[in-house]
């Protein structure tokens, strides 16, 4: 994989190509889960369904079945009580059922008259005060699926609705894929593990929390290299103590710069491509391989990182196990803000909504990652653009891209 011309590269067109990459390397291996281990795994095969649901007629309200074509009118004694769960008897002419939401309809009745439209007589019998209509409040059979109907597509991620509607067909375990190993690498004597006393020139590392665990909020291993020093011969042991991965993931350090040991020793057994992508923050990004493993050098600053890991590398890991909608969704909201001057880059603001109108943090910056913390998401702003208060704006909210 050769460097890329010093052109930007549009966003889409760098999403195109990492979605290619992960077409071309997919994780294929699989395992069989509890559901209770399912949550937020990715479904392997397609889930069909093994019984109709529901198995049979049943009553949506709490009230009296009956046979309206059996009914002249007249009030009706009550045969049989049902409830959910219950076994029904067959419906004798000239009754009626009492049955509760849920309950299995008897053999012989189309029709259910809730119990707030019936008068109990003082004999028992119920006189129905409104006009009824066969299939009245009945849900009848195979209504949500009937056999063989794809219930979830393979590639769909499984979470609480996914793994309620598995359990509503009787599944104890469903096959996914298996969990994508990435490891993750910080570089440069300037990063310091929190808790450790900061040297002169020395920063905390902040990176290696947020791509750790977000990294295991998509269901990955995190394969934890921690920082690396600028030492060439350090990195390659590092390196080679990694075992199997299917990510070599970073922030910051990749480049071709002489002081950026990660990168010599990358390209040593490997091969890499600079990127210079058309947005902000998150201009730097490096794209290629080691030793047949796939690389993704994220830019260093931490708001840099956040955005490239959200519209970029989240889309790649998740099409890697087959997901085939990747890309947040969005939706528009009122600017709170007038965006004056057009840009050559498409900018992502870290903003929230604010009495219905997206609001931008005050301070923008690349290396503020506080505004993260202040925001709700991001307001995408495109190439070439402006607009004035009350124009409409996309807004990404954060629980697309953390999920």
């Amino acid at each position: 994989m050769s460097s890329e011309p010093s052109a930007l590269l549009p966003l889409d067109t760098a999403l195109e190509r990492l979605l290619a990459l992960a077409d071309a390397t997919p994780i294929i291996d699989c395992e069989e889960v509890t559901l209770d281990q399912a949550q937020g795994r990715v479904l392997a095969d397609a889930l069909l369904a093994g019984l109709d649901l529901p198995p049979w007629d049943n009553s949506a309200m709490d009230g009296y079945a009956l046979n309206l074509a059996d009914w002249q009118g007249e009030p009706l004694p009550v045969g049989q009580r049902l409830f959910a769960g219950s076994a029904p008897t067959l419906l004798q002419p000239g009754s009626c059922a009492r049955i509760f939401t849920g309950a299995p309809l008897p053999e012989g009745a189309d029709c259910v008259e809730m119990q707030e439209n019936v008068e109990v007589l003082a004999d028992g019998r119920v006189r129905f005060l409104q006009p009824l209509r066969t299939r009245q409040n009945v849900r009848p059979k195979g209504q949500e699926t009937r056999i063989g109907d794809c219930v979830l597509a393979a590639g769909s991620r499984l979470g609480p609705i996914e793994l309620g509607l598995a359990a509503s067909l009787g599944q104890a375990s469903l096959r996914v894929r298996r969990r994508p190993r990435v490891a993750v690498l910080s570089t440069g004597d300037e990063l310091v593990e929190p808790g450790l006393p900061l040297g002169p020139g020395q920063i905390y590392n902040s990176n290696r929390r947020v791509l750790c665990s977000w990294l295991q909020r998509l269901g990955c291993t995190v394969v934890d290299v921690g920082i690396l020093p600028d030492d060439a011969q350090a990195t390659r042991e590092a390196l080679a103590r990694l075992g199997e991965v299917d990510l070599i993931l970073s922030s910051g350090g990749v480049s071709v710069g002489e002081a950026d040991f990660l990168g010599q020793v990358l390209r040593e057994a490997g091969e890499l491509a600079f990127w210079k992508l058309a947005i902000k923050p998150g201009k730097p990004l490096t794209c290629g391989h080691y030793r047949g493993v796939p690389v993704l050098g994220l830019p260093g600053n931490p708001a840099s990182t956040l955005v490239t890991f959200a519209l970029l590398a989240r889309p790649y890991l998740l099409r890697r196990l087959g997901v085939t909608s990747v890309v947040p969704l969005g939706f528009d909201v009122p600017s709170g803000f007038v965006w004056s001057k057009p840009g050559k880059r498409r900018e992502y603001l870290r903003a929230r909504v604010e009495q219905g109108r997206a609001v931008m943090y005050a301070n923008q910056s690349s290396g503020v990652l506080l505004s993260a913390a202040w925001a709700e998401g991001l307001v995408e702003v495109r190439e070439n653009t402006t607009f004035s208060e009350g124009d409409p704006v996309r807004f990404i909210p954060f629980s697309e891209v953390l999920n």
